[in-house]
C-alpha cells in the first residue's frame, strides 16, 4: 500500500524536530505519520554510531552535548533515555598554550600572566571592553563588549573567521551572546540546570521515539521526488532548507558546512578532553574531537582512540547545510522566504534548516513540543470536527 495513502501527516526530516513531532502526533493523537529522510539513518545531525575499529561511539556530524534549562524538554527526553552526569569542560590552544573555555578567572589569570581577584578581573575586562560604548551591532562588537579586545583577538576572532567563513563584523551579535564569561574558577561550559549525555547514545533516543506502529519511517527518500504527488490537503512538516523548498526563488541563503577528518590513533588518550579548540589562523582546522571523553563512564579499550579534526567552510549545492550564517544579506533573503512560507497551504516549516535559526538540540525539541500543542492539536481537532460534521 502507498504509505502516503494512509498517512495523516508527512514529516520531512528525522532529526530532533521532526522526530519529536512524529512521536507526539502518533502517541497523543493516534494519527498515522509518514516520516521520511533523504539520509540513510534517523537522528539528523545528532546521529551517532559505534566505530568498527575501537567500539567508541562517534558523533558523525560533530560534537553533540546535551544541556537545557527547560525541565519540560528534559523530562520529555527522559522517557526515551537516561542521562549520564557528564559536564562539558572546554579548552582552547592559543600559541601553543592550553587555556580553559569558556573564559573564566583561570583563563584571565593565565592569559595576562598574574593572579587576579574576581573584582580585579572585572576592572581589567571593563577597561578592555570600554571601546564599545553603544549597543553592539555585530559579533565582533558584542564579543569585545563582553571580554575586551585582547581576549577577543586570542580566542574568538580567528576561530569565528574559520568557523563561519565570514568577517565577524558581518555576523549577528547573538551568535556570541550565549558564550558564558565568568569571574570565578567555575569551569563547566554550560550554565544549564539539566546536563548529561544519553546513556545508550543519541541514536537510541530516536529509535525509541519512533518505535510506534503509527509511525512509518522511510529513509533514503527525497521529498522533492514526492512533492508533486502529495494528496490534497495532506499536512506537511518540512525541516529541510527553506530556500531549497522554494527552489531558491528568492535567492540562496548562506549556510556553513563542516568536513571531518577521522583518525584512529594508537593510544588510549590523545588529548585528555572531548573537545579542544584551535583559534589561531595558521591552524586550518577549528577543533579536535576525541569521542571517548563524551562517555567517561564506559569501558572503552585503552590502546586505541578515535579523533576527528573539524574543518568549516561555506556549503555548496551538494553539501550538508549545517548552520545558517545569517549575515545581513541572508536576513533580507530569509524575510522574503518567511512571507512565502506563511502563505504556503498545509506546510509547516520547522527545525534549524526550516526556520533558518541556530537551534541547539533542546531548543529544537522545545520548539517541536510547542508546535505540537499550538499548531497540530488544533489542526487535527478541526479536521476531526469537519469529518464528524460530514458524516451527519
Amino acid at each position: 500500500m502507498d504509505p502516503l495513502a494512509k498517512a495523516d501527516i508527512l514529516i520531512v526530516g528525522a532529526g530532533f524536530y521532526g522526530s519529536t513531532l512524529a512521536e507526539r502526533i502518533a502517541t497523543r493523537l493516534g494519527r498515522h505519520v509518514l516520516l521520511i529522510d533523504r539520509r540513510e539513518h534517523i537522528g539528523g545531525n545528532a546521529y551517532t554510531y559505534a566505530d568498527a575499529t575501537t567500539g567508541i561511539e562517534v558523533h558523525k556530524y560533530g560534537a553533540h552535548l546535551f544541556h537545557t534549562p527547560n525541565e519540560t524538554v528534559w523530562n520529555y527526553l527522559r522517557r526515551f533515555t537516561g542521562f549520564s552526569d557528564y559536564r562539558h569542560r572546554g579548552f582552547s590552544v592559543h600559541r601553543g598554550q592550553v587555556y580553559p573555555l569558556p573564559i573564566n578567572l583561570a583563563t584571565i589569570c593565565q592569559f595576562f600572566g598574574r593572579r587576579f581577584t574576581p573584582d580585579e578581573a572585572r576592572v581589567l575586562i571593563a577597561g578592555h571592553s570600554s571601546e564599545i560604548t553603544g549597543t553592539p551591532d555585530n559579533l565582533e562588537e558584542k564579543a569585545i563588549s563582553m571580554i575586551g579586545r585582547p581576549l577577543y583577538e586570542a580566542f574568538v576572532r580567528g576561530y569565528t573567521a574559520k568557523q563561519w567563513q565570514t568577517d565577524p563584523r558581518e555576523l549577528p551579535a547573538e551568535v556570541i551572546a550565549r558564550l558564558p564569561v565568568r569571574f570565578t574558577f567555575a569551569d563547566g561550559y554550560f550554565n544549564d540546570r539539566f546536563q548529561g549525555q544519553p546513556l545508550d547514545g543519541f541514536t537510541a533516543i530516536f529509535e525509541r521515539m519512533l518505535d510506534n506502529p503509527l509511525i512509518e519511517t522511510r529513509l533514503g527518500v527525497d521529498f522533492f521526488s514526492l512533492k508533486q504527488h502529495l494528496p490534497d490537503r495532506l499536512p506537511v512538516v518540512f525541516t529541510g532548507p527553506i530556500d531549497r523548498y522554494f527552489d531558491y526563488s528568492e535567492g540562496e541563503l548562506g549556510w556553513r558546512t563542516v568536513d571531518f577528518e577521522h583518525e584512529v590513533v594508537d593510544t588510549g588518550d590523545f588529548q585528555g578532553a572531548a573537545v579542544i579548540n584551535y583559534p589561531d589562523p595558521d591552524t586550518h582546522f577549528t577543533r579536535i574531537l576525541e569521542f571517548r571523553h563524551f562517555n567517561p563512564e564506559r569501558s572503552y579499550q585503552t590502546d586505541r582512540t578515535i579523533i576527528a579534526r573539524e574543518y568549516a567552510r561555506f556549503a555548496g549545492p551538494t553539501d550538508e547545510p549545517y548552520y545558517p550564517i545569517d549575515a545581513s544579506r541572508d536576513r533580507a533573503i530569509h524575510a522574503r522566504y518567511r512571507k512565502r512560507a506563511a502563505a504556503e497551504p498545509n506546510v509547516h516549516f520547522g527545525g534549524r534548516l526550516g526556520t533558518y535559526k541556530y537551534l541547539d538540540m533542546h531548543q529544537a525539541v522545545g520548539a517541536a513540543l510547542k508546535a505540537f500543542e499550538t499548531v497540530f492539536v488544533p489542526l487535527f481537532a478541526a479536521s476531526q470536527a469537519a469529518s464528524d460534521a460530514g458524516q451527519r
